[in-house]
């Protein structure tokens, strides 16, 4: 049999393109969303432990299943002792053939390659942002003006942190962070 592995990172993220590529070879699908580094992918070790001898184990992409080129072919491994082949579908990659061994190995590396180079990139850019004084993460819950009165009701003792988190609808630990904050920039 051939059993279709989609993964997204998100549950924003949508499958619908792996979905598509993969239906008309696969005669099963099995979707997870998790994102590819979490400790554990339970839809796909589910899968991977109840496939068969003989096998294809299909994939749209290598980053889908895989988090290294390491983890690509100590999988490879596991799965080929167990009479069991990798297809990656958006290259045409079968690793039944020799041809298909060399290039899934070339491009495990490049795989993994390109993951560092966009980590190398992403902390690059953070660092170049904050340099220029951009506030990076969600935008704070609390104005600097809210964040003012609650110090001033918790100063004075005439809230608590907790009245003042309830308030606000934010968590104690906001209003504690926010503060000082507001404290750290004075």
């Amino acid at each position: 049999m051939r059993i279709g592995y989609l993964r997204v990172s998100t549950e924003e993220q949508k499958p619908d393109r792996q979905i598509d590529a993969l239906t008309p070879i696969c005669d099963q699908l099995h979707i997870e969303k998790v994102s590819a580094v979490a400790k554990h992918r339970p839809v796909y070790e589910k899968l991977t432990n109840s496939l068969q001898s003989g096998d294809i184990f299909v994939i749209w992409d290598l980053d889908r299943a895989f988090r290294s080129a390491k983890d690509a072919l100590n999988e490879l491994d596991r799965l080929r002792n167990r009479g069991i082949e990798i297809q990656i579908a958006s290259i045409h990659i079968d690793t039944s053939t020799p041809h298909g061994m060399l290039i899934y190995t070339f491009i495990s590396g490049l795989a993994e390659f390109e993951r560092r180079l966009l980590s190398e990139r992403t902390k690059q850019g953070l660092a170049a942002a904050r340099k220029r004084g951009q506030r990076l993460g969600p935008p704070p819950k609390l104005s600097n003006e809210q964040i003012s009165h609650a110090n001033r009701q918790i100063s004075t003792k005439t809230a608590t942190i907790a009245q003042m988190a309830a308030y606000y609808g934010v968590h104690p630990s906001t209003i504690m962070r926010s503060i000082k904050r507001l404290e750290e920039r004075v």
